[in-house]
């Protein structure tokens, strides 16, 4: 558990500062909407403590349930390492692409930069990615599905 958690530290020194610089291009000059846009109704800046709560709500669902409990099946090896390594690419990944995201695109909404054409650009390119991902999701079932029949009938 030591390890786990030391483990942790170094990522987020390491590929959380790799993300934020290479990937999201994140600076300081950068003004959060919170604080530019601040009218003391819809834009109230927010202490670190709650945007933690916040998110560590939304990533305690499901998926974080599931796949330890369906790889425990091989030990608890591959189970702290599904918890481990699902958290750093995964979880933390998403979690912090999405805050960013919506800090951007909160930007983008309140000063009215997205036209037509890019929205237009952005619901085609948001369609294209879900029907990839649906894909691949249908094309697993289906070949763990074909699996299972194949190992029965022997």
């Amino acid at each position: 558990m030591i390890f786990v958690f030391a483990g942790y530290i170094v990522m987020y020194r390491i590929y959380g500062k790799y993300i934020s610089k290479r990937i999201f291009r994140l600076n300081k000059a950068h003004v959060a909407p919170s604080v530019e846009f601040q009218d003391g109704v819809d834009y109230p800046p927010t202490r670190k403590e709650i945007i933690f709560g916040h998110h560590f709500a939304s990533i305690a669902g499901r998926g974080s349930i599931v796949g330890p409990a369906i790889a425990v099946i091989w030990g608890w090896v591959p189970a702290i390492l599904w918890i481990f390594l699902g958290s750093i690419f995964i979880g933390a990944v998403h979690d912090f692409g999405v805050l960013i995201i919506n800090i951007i695109w909160a930007t983008f909404e309140n000063q009215k930069i997205l036209d037509k054409q890019n929205n237009t650009l952005l619901i085609v390119v948001n369609g294209l990615i879900l029907l990839i991902a649906v894909w691949i999701i249908i094309e697993g079932i289906l070949s763990f599905r074909k699996k299972i029949k194949h190992d029965t009938l022997k």
